[in-house]
């Protein structure tokens, strides 16, 4: 596993379930193409599993 993964959101959270919209919050994301480092750990991925809709994810 890498050591840090960059995520940006690519879909709007309007209309996600509420859970969805608290995770990406939590993911300190906001805008639309906006993107955030992030440290690679178990929790990290269980959040990104969850909205792996919303979000793509690359690891650096």
């Amino acid at each position: 596993m890498a050591n840090m993964l960059k995520i940006t959101l690519v879909k709007s959270t309007i209309g996600s379930k509420p859970q969805h919209v608290k995770t990406i919050e939590a993911l300190g994301l906001r805008k639309i193409h906006q993107v955030v480092e992030k440290q690679d750990n178990p929790q990290m991925r269980g959040m990104i599993q969850k909205v792996r809709h919303l979000v793509t994810v690359e690891e650096i």
